[in-house]
C-alpha cells in the first residue's frame, strides 16, 4: 500500500520532517517515491512550519494513497490555508 507519511531529518533535539509518498513496507527514512513537502515543528521567527504541495497530495489520495494521522492533520490545515 502507498502511504503519505513523515520521514525524519534534522539534528538531535531539533526535528525536521519531510512529507513523502512511499510504500508502506519501506523503512521510515528509507526509499520514497516522491517528496511532497516538509514539516518543521520547532519553527521560529520567519520560518514556515509547514510547506505542502496540496495538488500532488490530492493526486496521490485519488490514486489510493493513505495518509498517516499527523499528515492528515497537516493536509487539512494546508487546504484551509490555501482556500483563505
Amino acid at each position: 500500500m502507498v502511504k503519505i507519511r513523515l520521514a525524519r531529518g534534522g539534528a538531535k533535539k531539533r526535528p525536521f520532517y519531510h512529507v513523502v509518498v512511499t510504500d508502506s513496507r519501506n523503512a521510515r527514512d528509507g526509499r520514497n517515491i516522491e517528496r511532497v513537502g516538509y514539516y518543521n515543528p520547532v519553527a521560529v521567527g520567519g520560518e514556515k512550519p509547514v510547506e505542502l504541495n496540496v495538488e500532488r497530495v490530492k493526486h496521490w489520495i485519488d490514486n489510493g494513497a493513505q495518509l498517516t494521522d499527523k499528515v492528515a492533520v497537516l493536509y487539512k490545515d494546508a487546504v484551509k490555508a490555501a482556500a483563505a
